[in-house]
């Protein structure tokens, strides 16, 4: 029996991604029909506005103008998460930063990272390995107006607003895919004898039927968790924070500048996100209600905003902090917040909403005889990618070196650390990680993700029994002088980044 339709329930960022890339894949002539039903009256929940320079690639690969994407959805450019305060307690050291770039440390010219943790120079590792943190510094883009769509001189990924890039989803779904589009509410869900789901039963268009059905719900997993009972996995013994506030601030005037990165500021109990789009910033903080009060937690983002803005609303999320037991069970798939969630701290909401889409997209069962071994194929896959996405945001905790207060204390306790991530930790302080232990495509985050993280924060590792690998301590300053000159050269070539997305949002971006 061939499969023919697929039924997404739910819109949003997530169903309308699965949306785009299901049909870009399978509905073609002959092929498998995508139909998608969301509600009219229910709104969406916002996951961040951040994304991951894999996100170009997948609106290259849909077919979408890089100039009109940037235009329609308010968005601007992200070469970086800056993190401030990360490392230490500010009270006591300062404030500081790292930044994790989206240029891959450039670790196969120089290997430049035993020498930086020989203290042969004061710089920071990221300076030593890369030059995109003094672009991000400085306020400047990561192209020239006259770069191809989808090419830049450094590595970048966007801040967009949500809703506007779910609407252009929709229409790129709808329009050029082929997507059958339906506003209704369901009431029911009809299963077949076997447990699996035969239909969504709506309020204006009958029942609706398919083969396959992709759970894009959201939390509440309306068929994955409600209806087939498959159990939510909760991570918050692991990572804490399960609360965000939400607020969009607007400019003070239309020419401030806009930061091409994120600001992500570490807090007594989380973290605050800063992001710059073109009419506003989008602002929120993520913290434990464990470790703090909601009132105090919104104190804390009113201070770091100013007293301009205490007459904007903020808006509170409540976060589910895990994953399901099975993604796929009988013909129904989760995707999205159906699938599961963490913090956004490395725009990781649209990352593995977008990987693991493309990924069904791509190993979608053509008859219902493969469908076991597709569930159970995908269901190993996920669990890794998520339990690996854990891990490495655990690990911006765990290394931290603050102690000003119980939430990051707790969350250097043993306990609470995977034991995936323990592991990696002991043998790193011995050894410099390589892409040897980055072995499965599916982690999401790998090697150049963990030298940022791990030497921003001045993880210690010993080389003292590998120095005599390491003894070309010129090459290594004659490495460091090339980077600096290279960076000074795109210090005066680049140009600013409001300059850059006021020029796209006049003349696009050439498509050749």
């Amino acid at each position: 029996m061939k499969i023919k339709q697929i039924v997404i329930l739910g819109g949003g960022t997530a169903g309308w991604l699965a949306a785009n890339h299901l049909a870009k894949k399978l509905n073609l002539p002959n092929g498998i029909n995508v139909t998608l039903v969301e509600s009219p009256n229910i709104p969406t929940i916002g996951v961040g506005e951040g994304t991951v320079p894999a996100m170009r690639e997948s609106l290259k690969y849909l077919g979408i103008d890089e100039g009109d994407f940037i235009k329609r959805c308010d968005a601007t450019f992200k070469q970086s998460i800056k993190f401030v305060n990360w490392t230490h307690d500010p009270a006591a050291h300062g404030n500081h930063y790292y930044h994790h770039l989206f240029d891959y440390p450039l670790i196969n010219q120089f290997n430049s990272t035993p020498y930086w943790l020989n203290k042969h120079c004061q710089l920071s590792y990221a300076e030593t390995v890369a030059v995109q943190g003094k672009i991000c510094d400085l306020g400047l883009a990561p192209k020239m107006v006259t770069d191809p769509q989808y090419q830049g001189t450094t590595a970048y990924a966007y801040h967009l607003d949500a809703a506007k890039f779910s609407q252009m989803l929709t229409e790129n779904a709808v329009d050029k895919l082929g997507v059958i589009h339906i506003k209704d509410d369901v009431t029911d869900v009809i299963l077949h004898t076997d447990g699996s789901i035969k239909a969504l039963v709506t309020q204006q268009n009958g029942n609706i039927f398919g083969d396959v059905f992709i759970d894009c719900s959201g939390f509440n997993s309306l068929l994955m968790g409600e209806k087939l009972g498959i159990d939510f996995v909760d991570k918050s013994d692991i990572l804490f924070a399960d609360h965000a506030l939400a607020i969009q601030v607007p400019y003070q005037n239309v020419s401030q500048p806009i930061a091409s990165h994120t600001i992500s500021t570490a807090q007594q109990a989380g973290w605050i996100w800063d992001i710059g789009l073109t009419e506003r910033r989008g602002v929120g903080h993520v913290y434990s209600s464990n470790h703090t009060s909601h009132e105090q937690a919104e104190r804390d983002l009113r201070d770091y905003l100013g007293s301009e803005f205490d007459n904007i609303s903020t808006r509170r999320i409540k976060m589910h902090i895990g994953y399901r037991a099975k993604f796929w069970h009988k013909n129904c798939v989760a995707l999205g917040l159906s699938q599961g969630f963490v913090e956004p701290l490395e725009a990781t909401g649209l990352l593995v909403f977008d990987a693991t889409a493309r990924m069904l997209a791509e190993q979608f069962p053509m008859e219902h005889a493969e469908m076991p071994l597709a569930e159970k194929r995908f269901n190993q896959r996920i669990r890794q990618t998520w339990d690996r996405v854990i891990d490495f945001i655990k690990l911006h905790y765990c290394i931290s070196k603050r102690r000003d207060s119980a939430f990051w204390r707790d969350n250097t306790d043993p306990r609470s650390i995977p034991d995936s991530l323990q592991e990696n930790l002991e043998y790193w302080r011995f050894k410099i990680p390589t892409e040897y232990d980055f072995h499965n495509k599916l982690s999401i985050f790998n090697l150049d993700n963990y030298l940022y993280v791990l030497y921003g924060m001045e993880f210690e590792t010993s080389s003292q029994n590998q120095q005599f690998q390491y003894q070309d301590v010129d090459g290594y300053r004659a490495w460091l002088k090339e980077l600096a000159n290279y960076r000074d050269h795109l210090s005066k070539t680049l140009p600013e980044h409001r300059v850059l997305i006021d020029k796209i949002k006049k003349y696009g971006i050439q498509s050749v």
